[in-house]
């Protein structure tokens, strides 16, 4: 591992990773890389790989980790994107919160994203010809990034990866809606407008944004009881970045936290239970973000 990537020391550093997450990548991702790089070679066209895993499961440490893979190992060009980078910025979605729902001021649940943008990005990135624009959004602001600082990407590239929380998930039967799932949903929610809203999101726009998509992965957390933990250490690494000094952005508490992941609750149960099945690579994870099990669901079936 070391041998081919020889920035793994830096980039442990750069996502504030133990040192035993060398043995991780080595064990796990590694193989995957290269697996995933035949792939790529075989069908002789760019591939998108996408991941989907609760909040701070890992998902984007994994997509930076096989971009670099990609890069060191086998010399193909590889960018990862997250689908948090594609929220619609927070004056449109106060406007979604005026029209149809006050909860959908919340970024994160499928209708808060811009998918359209989405959709474009990934299509010019794999078709190539000129530098794509890649928008970025600042969670501490919970604002998007103005566009002349979004990244210029290189295009074609070989392999790009995307990952999110609910990227993926699959929409819900009416039954299953009927009953709210927490005390958010029962008390900002009580007659499923917001809940119903989001399930059409996924059916009428989210599912195309799928069929771009060659391969998943999906990183299974063992509950939805870890996710709220697992957010609230996200959120205190977001503090400790440089830049997000006290008072100029804001990052949430705990309780906030526990308020705030209510809103995915619904959504990440139902994706434990019916993606699993849907994905091509999937990785059971303990409470601890340790890999228990991997398991390969679905052939991949590339045209």
């Amino acid at each position: 591992m070391h041998a081919h990537l020889p920035e793994l020391r830096s980039f442990l550093s750069a996502h504030r990773l133990p040192a035993d997450y060398a043995e991780l990548a080595q064990q796990w991702f590694a193989p995957l890389a290269d697996e995933l790089a035949l792939y790529r070679e075989r069908t002789e066209r760019p591939l998108i790989i996408g991941i989907n895993g609760s909040q701070g499961s890992g998902k984007s440490t994994l997509a930076a980790l096989l971009r670099e893979l990609f890069r060191y190992r086998h010399e193909q060009n590889a960018i990862d994107l997250s689908i948090d980078d594609f929220y619609l910025p927070r004056e449109q979605r106060q406007q979604l919160a005026q029209e149809i729902h006050p909860l959908l001021a919340t970024r994160g649940v499928p209708g808060t994203h811009d998918v359209a943008l989405m959709k474009r990005t990934l299509s010019e990135l794999v078709q190539g010809g000129r530098p794509v624009p890649v928008p970025r959004f600042n969670k501490a602001t919970d604002d998007r990034e103005p566009e002349q600082q979004w990244q210029m990407a290189d295009s074609p590239q070989d392999i790009v990866i995307i990952e999110g929380w609910c990227l993926g998930a699959p929409p819900q039967n009416e039954a299953d809606l009927q009953a709210p799932i927490n005390t958010l949903e029962a008390k900002a929610d009580a007659e499923g407008l917001w809940r119903r809203y989001v399930n059409r999101q996924i059916i009428e726009r989210y599912q195309s944004l799928y069929d771009q998509i060659d391969i998943w992965i999906m990183l299974k957390a063992p509950s939805f009881d870890c996710v709220c933990q697992w957010r609230l250490e996200q959120e205190q690494k977001l503090a400790g970045q440089p830049g997000n000094n006290e008072g100029k952005n804001r990052i949430m508490g705990a309780a906030e936290i526990g308020r705030f992941i209510e809103h995915y609750q619904r959504l990440t149960v139902h994706m434990l239970k019916s993606l699993p099945a849907r994905v091509h690579y999937l990785y059971e994870l303990d409470s601890n973000r340790n890999i228990c099990s991997a398991s390969q669901p679905r052939r991949i079936e590339l045209p």
